[in-house]
């Protein structure tokens, strides 16, 4: 993502008067295919019992700790702890990971053995492929799974970085949205989506987020006629981006 600035999203219940449709997880289609946007930030593929998340940028406490910005160091063990309980709610047999899965190119060597253990655990009796992104265009061999720099499956594609293609998966872009809701603003990450591609939100416990007003996502989706679908407290809110601001 361009802006490294850490960003707040706090967790301000949201009501009935700004949201269009609301559910626990959203069942989104994409170029024909039926999709379940989860609540944690993650897609899911039941046809192929695929999980995609994107963004994990682990070791990004310890990558400010260098420069002298301190943050509690614990942003690896619960990132990994939500992928495991995503994991855990959907046992997919194969799990891809949208590119900057680490904050730079030496976080992976900056893993502790404890959280070593705990991603060899996820991926055990599972497909896991790590699409390569701007923070981390090359990772070794010893993480487990595939590197790859996109992958198409099904007439979709997935990469980091979007292009606005038909059929793509993507993320990168730490989508964000914020709505108006009696008389004060919420702001939270969002899956930004239309009918033929997504970006999905980032996944990383000290990752922030890009507002989809900004022009990045209008030379992805041209108009304002995609979906937010809000990450709520309980529940994904899906509302029209044209209503958030």
């Amino acid at each position: 993502m361009p802006d490294e600035r850490i960003i707040l999203i706090y967790n301000t219940p949201m009501h009935a008067d700004s949201i269009a449709a609301e559910q626990t997880d959203a069942i989104i289609a994409i170029a024909g295919v039926t999709m379940i946007a989860d609540l944690s930030g993650a897609l899911y593929w039941p046809d192929e019992r695929l999980l995609v998340v994107s963004d994990l940028h682990l070791e990004k406490g310890s990558s400010y700790a260098m420069r002298g910005v301190l943050l509690p160091p614990y942003d690896t063990i619960a990132t990994l702890g939500r992928l495991g309980a995503v994991i855990a709610r959907h046992d997919p047999r194969r799990v891809i990971a949208l590119g900057d899965s680490f904050h730079d190119r030496d976080a992976h060597g900056r893993l502790t053995s404890p959280d070593r253990g705990v991603l060899a655990a996820l991926q055990l009796r599972r497909d896991w492929i790590w699409i390569s992104g701007n923070h981390d265009p090359e990772l070794p061999d010893d993480l487990g799974g595939e590197v790859m720099p996109e992958i198409a499956i099904g007439g979709l594609a997935f990469r980091h970085e979007p292009t606005g293609a038909h059929g793509e998966i993507s993320g990168h872009l730490h989508p964000k949205a914020r709505v108006a809701t009696r008389g004060r603003s919420v702001e939270r990450k969002c899956f930004a989506c239309d009918s033929a591609r997504a970006v999905l939100p980032a996944f990383g416990a000290y990752t922030g987020g890009l507002n989809i007003r900004d022009k990045a996502f209008a030379k992805i989706f041209q108009t304002m006629g995609f979906v937010a679908h809000v990450l709520g407290d309980k529940r994904l809110h899906a509302i029209a981006a044209s209503r958030c601001w």
